[in-house]
């Protein structure tokens, strides 16, 4: 006699019982086609009890858009596998052509898996940790529209010894390949508009920008609004294609799934997270599967084209995605314009949620830019920059922002941080909305920058040198004039800047330093509300400006005064200081 999966605290599905466990004996899984009806329209769960190697058919797409069947068998059940009371069913797919694909594959998540009287069991998550395998883990479909919130699903699930044996005795894995555990199906995210060179910079430095997505893939954008040749939404369909953007356009950033069921005006799939928001705002689209890469590149997965926005994912929880066909979310702009030489582009892009802003910001440029410059060349740019939003009680606010840049590398990666830094500050404000960005950069071939060599001070109509051994002579309630030298190879020019010094400040000393604005940074430049976000871009030095800070003690008083010189044509580096005595 076959022991029975029973149900558990009302679940459509749950684990054997205590005495079993998940021991289903010796019999291995056999490869007879499965018995069922045609899948419910309804989004019925199933309801009845399922037995150790009762038949399936689970639907999904390899190429195209039309779903095809494969063939099952269950194998048991990891009791709160996924999460407290959230059971994993296990099931044995039989692939048409197994050796095509090699396993369950990313893009695979969310496929429909359905009962013999054709209701739906679940949705195929999760793949064996090991490698490649037709061993799925299933998410109950009874629960994949409650979304829990206590916790993120886990990376990997753990199997017994004993499970691992009912694995292998049921299948072509071996028990150590077994007890590597369970592991959510990949979904890293797909980005369209730059390189996969460019998305591998990106990753490397993301230890200090925590903003870039981690594993992203290069992708295909989104198409748009009447589009013959895209997929539509009728292709929305169980089993079918379900991809969800954070942002499209220039940029397209999101993941391609399976579609698990359409009930009434509702759309459920991955049966597992895309990023964990929560409720959110993110795009559904449709996607036109080309082709699934095997394994021979890594973990099998789908490659397809995203269609036109065609609705709204409302929710981003632990046992999938849910949202409705329709009016797309609200969405900001982002939008560049890069200048070089002859050449000139504008873009933008569309983002649906807050905390893709940053990485959108950075993408835009730098794909921008290598549309335009066409290279990784040494460079200057001249970047202007704007941010509009409004507060939590709905003032609004415009963030404006010149700086130069320069780069003996790679000036499209120089200039693109430090605007998407500030952004990912910025969106994290609470209660902040961010309603645009724009970016205009002017790029240049030129990369030469001016270096901060020596200071001078006006004493008597002359100019002399101020140094080491040639300290500044100041007078109380006078200005002190000096000037910073900047070289270039052979090119030289001076700054002037004067500094007016108090007149209770006779008798003290201290000492005045200069700055090239591209060796300064501040905290500041990351903002913790919008008041110091407009107090940054209204004070901000530039990198092709001089910064000159006096600091005097004098009759037990710290005086400070600052300045900052003009704008410069090319970035200033370097710094100085001198010593300063006060008549």
């Amino acid at each position: 006699m076959q022991p029975t999966l029973v149900h558990r605290r009302g679940r459509a599905l749950a684990s054997l019982t205590a005495v079993m466990g998940l021991a289903l004996g010796a019999a291995a899984v056999g490869n007879a086609p499965a018995q069922s009806a045609a899948p419910t329209p309804d989004c019925t769960p199933y309801s009845g009890a399922l037995t150790k190697g009762d038949a399936v058919t689970a639907m999904s797409v390899t190429s195209g858009t039309t779903p095809q069947e494969f063939d099952g068998q269950v194998l048991g059940v990891l009791q709160d596998g996924i999460a407290p009371d959230l059971d994993m069913i296990m099931v044995e797919i039989t692939a048409p052509d197994p050796d095509k694909i090699g396993g369950i594959w990313q893009g695979m998540s969310g496929s429909p898996v359905y009962a013999s009287n054709g209701e739906v069991i679940g949705a195929i998550a999760y793949g064996l940790s090991w490698g490649p395998s037709w061993i799925a883990g299933v998410t109950p479909f009874a629960d994949m529209d409650d979304y829990m919130t206590a916790a993120a699903a886990p990376a990997k699930v753990k199997v017994s010894d004993a499970q691992a044996l009912t694995i292998a005795r049921s299948s072509d894995v071996t028990r150590t390949q077994a007890a590597a555990g369970f592991s959510q199906l990949p979904m890293p995210t797909g980005v369209s508009g730059v390189s996969n060179r460019r998305l591998n910079q990106a990753e490397n430095h993301r230890a200090k920008h925590k903003w870039v997505p981690k594993s992203s893939y290069r992708m295909g954008s989104a198409a748009v609004a009447g589009d013959a040749n895209a997929a539509g939404p009728e292709t929305i369909e169980p089993g079918g294609n379900l991809a969800a953007s954070l942002s499209y356009g220039d940029i397209t950033m999101g993941g391609v799934g399976t579609v698990t069921a359409v009930c009434n005006d509702k759309v459920v799939g991955f049966g597992h997270p895309m990023t964990f928001l929560g409720e959110t705002t993110l795009t559904l689209h449709p996607a036109d599967a080309l082709f699934i890469q095997p394994e021979s590149l890594g973990a099998p997965f789908k490659v397809a084209n995203l269609g036109a926005p065609a609705g709204t994912i409302s929710d981003d929880h632990l046992t999938g995605i849910t949202g409705f066909l329709g009016a797309a979310p609200a969405t900001t702009d982002v939008t560049s314009t890069v200048a070089f030489r002859d050449r000139e582009r504008s873009g933008t892009t569309h983002v649906s949620v807050p905390e893709a802003m940053a990485s959108t910001v950075f993408y835009e440029s730098v794909g921008n830019h290598d549309r335009v410059v066409d290279g990784a060349i040494a460079g200057s740019e001249l970047l202007e920059w704007t941010i509009a939003g409004h507060d939590s009680d709905g003032t609004p606010f415009n963030l404006q922002v010149t700086d130069r840049f320069a780069s003996d590398y790679d000036i499209t990666y120089e200039s693109a941080w430090d605007l998407a830094d500030f952004v990912w500050s910025l969106s994290r404000i609470p209660g902040v909305t961010l309603d645009g960005v724009t970016m205009d950069s002017q790029v240049d071939v030129d990369h030469s920058v001016w270096e901060l060599s020596k200071l001078q001070q006006r004493i008597g109509g002359a100019w002399v040198k101020a140094g080491k051994g040639a300290p500044v002579l100041a007078r109380a309630g006078k200005a002190l004039k000096m000037r910073a030298v900047l070289t270039s190879g052979s090119a030289t020019r001076t700054v002037p800047v004067s500094v007016s010094i108090p007149a209770n400040a006779s008798g003290g000393e201290g000492r005045i330093e200069f700055t090239g604005g591209a060796y300064l940074w501040s905290e500041d430049a990351y903002p913790r509300s919008i008041e110091q976000a407009e107090k940054y871009a209204a004070t901000m030095v530039r990198n092709d400006e001089v910064q000159v800070q006096l600091g005097l003690y004098s009759k037990r008083k710290q005086i400070q005064k600052s300045a900052t010189s003009e704008p410069q044509d090319k970035v200033v580096t370097g710094h100085k200081h001198v010593r300063v005595f006060v008549k």
